[in-house]
């Protein structure tokens, strides 16, 4: 079983821009977004994935991700998520001997920067580095499945 455990915080300003190793740009819709279980598409330059993740207990839940082909995944995207996507470029940065996930994004949720951290248990020991503010893992406002439907723009 496919298994997330991830911590999100805001981010409070751009000391992490040093620590880049890499960035992509991100499109993804969502096909459901039930409570037990999301489904999601995601272009990530010319890779598609399907994720689907079950309901979030504490700051863990099942997820799956299967590649498929780019072409499927944009018609999904333009025929299966009401137009609503998100837009966001994604880094790669360093902290310690985590790598993070830094999400600035673009289009509606314009102005927010997120970074999440996978673990392997709930309970393992990170760095949090001084870029790191609010921890919101557990406000589902700031989950993107919510921020396709609720955008950072209207709040």
């Amino acid at each position: 079983m496919g298994l997330e455990i991830e911590r999100k915080f805001l981010v409070v300003n751009e000391k992490w821009k040093a620590n880049v190793e890499s960035s992509s740009r991100l499109i993804q819709g969502y096909l459901s977004t039930e409570k037990n279980a999301t489904i999601r598409v995601r272009v990530a330059d010319d890779c598609a994935i399907l994720n689907i993740k079950g309901k979030t207990t504490g700051i863990r839940r099942n997820e799956y991700e299967y590649e498929i082909p780019l072409r499927d995944a944009m018609e999904m995207l333009e025929n299966n998520t009401r137009g609503r996507t998100i837009d966001k470029e994604r880094y790669k940065v360093r902290c310690g001997k985590h790598i993070w996930d830094l999400d600035v994004f673009h289009g509606d949720n314009e102005g927010l920067v997120l970074a999440e951290v996978e673990l392997a248990a709930e309970n393992e020991s990170f760095e949090l580095p001084d870029w790191a503010g609010l921890e919101v893992s557990n406000d589902v406002k700031y989950y993107n499945a919510n921020l396709v439907e609720h955008p950072y723009r209207n709040w």
